[in-house]
């Protein structure tokens, strides 16, 4: 065995992500899912047992809009988006008192699609933020006063589409000087756009997929993968899995397997020479390890999950020493770890948890928090040797909407977004 491949192996085992960052400063979750997109917290010193003492109570403030997107933070400022009566807009919210310190529109009019509300999270980076509304567009705000710095509209530039009627849902990723988002256009799938201008570096183009799924985009948010020693993004769309060559826009692969006919959500995860993809609506999970022939990136499946197995309708994946611990089953939460090499369930799969419903998960200081569709939020410990959950309480506030924000830890706290409201709870140790 090669000393790539061996490294490759390692890397897919002790579930490094695939990409290195730079730890963010304490109080940080600058964009979807964390740093690195992998919802996992570098947080420390958090309470480690719920059960006798639950997460207090900081503030509750109202005034995000209507909406199921999480928050970013960052220099003591939280970002979300949502619905307001003229128009879909982005808050800014201070992290110490939860004053809303502006609020700026993106759309002149509330998108209507089905679950109306917004979706994105916003992508924080130096002093801009980066949005999908669910309309179908992306913005560029200053963080300062929620200036438009530019706007590109995706149905009429790039023709784009989604694969069902749902609204755009992703949070765009910003890698460099560039920004990535994905209209869903037969020619423009996935485009990048100079982050400073909005001007278009290159779209693109998917060919037919047959097979499951829709054309169009998905409701999944663009990863970066250094698989096969090519720098890709990945992007979970209507047809299933596909990968782009950063440098050029390029189609490399595709994988539709995975892809279901109603909604295909979930964040896929990348692991050294591997991705690892979940979708519901009765469909199941994949392990894809990507190889390089010649010129040519291809995508080989080493083992398939059928639905019963494993399947993670949305709420996220976590990867953590090579097992991937998620909420299972479709519309529903079950917590499950499932070794990430072999597709073995190790634990799980069979416990309804809590709460109902499909559960957002992260992971903070060696525990999961799960947060149910139907509101209750529990403390599961981050381990292989079964399910052991260490608390649980019911936020202040659930409204008689789906509970489907993610939640976030920053700064020894942890942020529930719910619909108009944003709670700040204190998890320090």
């Amino acid at each position: 065995m090669s000393i790539r491949r061996k490294l490759a192996t390692l890397l897919m085992v002790m579930g490094t992500s695939a990409t290195l960052v730079a730890a963010e400063p304490a109080g940080s979750w600058p964009q979807w899912r964390g740093p690195d997109r992998t919802g996992i917290s570098s947080e420390t010193g958090l309470l480690k047992d719920w059960s006798a003492k639950a997460p207090t109570l900081v503030w509750s403030v109202e005034g995000m809009g209507d909406g199921y997107a999480s928050v970013s933070i960052a220099d003591g400022m939280i970002y979300t988006t949502g619905n307001f009566a003229d128009g879909q807009g982005v808050t800014c919210t201070s992290a110490e008192t939860g004053k809303v310190v502006w609020t700026s529109k993106i759309t002149s009019e509330p998108p209507k699609h089905s679950y109306e509300g917004s979706r994105c999270t916003p992508t924080i980076d130096g002093p801009h933020l980066y949005c999908v509304a669910s309309s179908g567009a992306i913005v560029c705000l200053k963080r300062d006063g929620g200036e438009v710095v530019w706007k590109r509209d995706f149905k009429s530039e790039f023709g784009g589409k989604m694969m069902s009627g749902w609204g755009y849902s992703e949070s765009p990723l910003v890698d460099g000087d560039w920004v990535l988002c994905t209209p869903g256009g037969k020619e423009a799938m996935v485009v990048a756009l100079h982050k400073l201008t909005g001007d278009t570096v290159w779209q693109a183009a998917v060919p037919a997929i047959e097979g499951k799924g829709k054309d169009g985009a998905g409701y999944s948010s663009i990863i970066i993968s250094n698989a096969a020693g090519v720098k890709q993004y990945v992007q979970l769309t209507g047809r299933g899995l596909v990968g782009i060559e950063a440098a050029t826009g390029k189609f490399l692969w595709s994988y539709n397997d995975v892809a279901n006919d109603v909604a295909n959500i979930p964040t896929p995860i990348a692991s050294g020479d591997y991705i690892f993809s979940s979708t519901g609506y009765q469909t199941g999970s994949a392990l894809l390890k990507l190889v390089k022939e010649g010129t040519e990136i291809k995508a080989e499946e080493q083992y398939f999950l059928n639905a019963d197995v494993l399947q993670n309708h949305h709420g996220g994946m976590i990867l953590k020493d090579g097992h991937i611990y998620c909420g299972h089953r479709h519309n529903n939460g079950f917590p499950i770890c499932v070794e990430m090499s072999t597709g073995k369930v190790v634990w799980g799969g069979e416990t309804r948890g809590v709460g109902k419903g499909s559960a957002a998960v992260t992971l903070a200081d060696g525990n999961l928090i799960f947060r149910y569709e139907s509101g209750e939020v529990a403390l599961i410990e981050c381990t292989t040797e079964g399910y052991k959950l260490k608390g649980s309480f019911t936020p202040e506030y659930v409204s008689k909407k789906p509970c489907w924000a993610h939640p976030v830890v920053a700064g020894k706290r942890l942020y529930l977004r719910e619909q108009d409201k944003l709670m700040c709870y204190d998890i320090k140790e």
